[in-house]
Parts: C-alpha cells; structure tokens; sequence
C-alpha cells in the first residue's frame, strides 16, 4: 500500500499539461478545489468530473497511475461513507442495532465521497505533472508580494517543495524497512485492519531514524554549497507566460463561471 502513495511524486512526459507554467497550474488547483465546495449538486460534480478527464487524457498519465493514489485513502473513504449514512435523518434505509441508515443519509454520502475523490485526484495531478523545483519557483513568485512586509517567502516555498520532494523518498525508505523486517520474521498481512496497523508501529522508530539522516546529510549538503536563502539568488529558467497560458487561464475562468451559474441557477 505504501507504493501506492503518489503524493509528491512527479510522471514525466511532453504534454501540454506538463508545459504550462506553474503559477497558471497551482491557481487552476486552488480555483478546482474551491469548486468542488462550491458544488451542491450530483450535475455540478458531473461538469467538474468531465473537465478533471479531460485535463487527465491532456497530461499523459495513466489513468491506473492515478487511480492508484486512491488506495491509501480507501479507509478514509469509507468512514467517510458509513459516517454520513448514518448521520442523517429521514426515511429508513436499513438498521443495524442502534444505527439508522436514511435515503438522504445515503445521497450525503455518495455526495461526499464523490467530492473526496475528485479532490485527492485534482491535487495529485499538480505535483504529477509539475517538477519540484518548477513548483519552488511557482509558489516563491506567487508568494513574492508578501516580501515587502519582510515575510521569508523562497523560504517558505523551499520548505514545502522539499516536504513534497522527500515524500517519495520516505515511502521508498518505508518499503524498505518492511521489507527488512518481513525478512526478519514480521508479519505485517495478517489480521484485521487494526492488527495490520499495530504491526506497522515498529516500522515508525527506523523510519524516524531515516528521516532525520536524510534531513541532516541535506542540511550539510546546502551549506556545503553556500546556500544561504534567497537573498540575491537568480534564476536559471524565467518564468514567463505564453500563449497557452493565457488560454488555459481563460478555460479556467469560463470553467470557473459554469460552476457557479449552476449553484445559482434554480
């Protein structure tokens, strides 16, 4: 399951998806997500899934690939489900024991879970299609006007692109470390689902131990290398918008404006 985790890690290819400007594809992510909320019915959510395939067949990523992301959230999902089956009042459904499941509770849970998963696939596609230090640049020049209220701004954008950057490297530090162990003797397959997480508990000791390894060689790396923030710092590639930026802005926009057409419209 831990292989399957595709947060933070980046699908080479050509596509015209790949080639856009960072800054266009995180505010396209931030404006997506606040439609999914925006959504209050089962035909919004219909418009938004249609425009999340297309961008999906215009990046080049395998639909398996991303639908791989959903396996370590499964569990999320489904409390999520059960959790709102049995929240709602209205015409009875079924029972089990004390727990009453209702037709609207169950409308409200499709609702959900529907939104969690169009969410977790929108957001996976940015990191997807956009490479670490891209996505530094991007937020360090989205960010860039809080420099002027002495805000730490290539700080914050490097802390969070190596957040996302190391994440695909703990998870391989992570299957290594099971895999060790299941050598060893451990038995992480059996059982229930909470005897599975208790015997991921040893795992978590080593892994810390990796993590701040990792953290310390880096460290010394940058200062191997006189980094020293952004102060003065340049550039190799500008960021510069081109045509198909403009023109994935205007989609994004028009998009943006059938969301909330279809809130409003009675």
């Amino acid at each position: 399951m831990i292989r399957d985790i595709t947060l933070g890690q980046y699908y080479p290819s050509d596509s015209v998806i790949h080639r856009l400007d960072p800054r266009i594809k995180i505010i396209a992510t931030l404006a997506y997500i606040v439609e999914l909320f925006v959504v209050d019915s089962f035909s919004g959510f219909a418009v938004c899934a249609a425009g999340l395939a297309v961008i999906v067949f215009l990046s080049r990523v395998p639909l398996g690939f991303i639908m791989r992301g959903l396996k370590p959230v499964i569990l999320i999902l489904v409390f999520t489900f059960c959790l709102n089956i049995f929240m709602m009042s209205g015409d009875v459904l079924f029972k089990i024991g004390p727990l009453t499941a209702t037709w609207n509770g169950l409308s409200l849970a499709v609702f959900m879970t529907i939104r969690l998963i169009l969410l977790i696939i929108g957001s996976s596609l940015l990191t997807l299609t956009t490479t670490p230090i891209r996505l530094t640049d991007a937020i360090e020049r989205l960010l860039s006007p809080l420099k002027l209220v002495r805000v730490p701004v290539h700080d914050i954008a490097m802390m969070m692109s190596i957040a996302l950057r190391f994440i695909p490297t703990l998870l391989e530090e992570a299957d290594k470390i099971i895999k060790a162990q299941q050598a060893r003797g451990a038995d992480f397959e059996s059982g229930n689902i909470i005897a599975r997480a208790r015997s991921l508990v040893p795992v978590l000791i080593p892994l810390f131990v990796s993590a701040f390894r990792i953290a310390q060689d880096l460290a010394l790396a940058m200062e191997a290398r006189c980094y020293r923030g952004g102060v003065g710092r340049t550039h190799l590639h500008t960021m510069k918008l081109q045509t198909r930026d403009w023109i994935a802005a205007i989609i994004m926009t028009a998009f943006l404006a059938v969301i909330i057409f279809l809130r409003v419209m009675p």
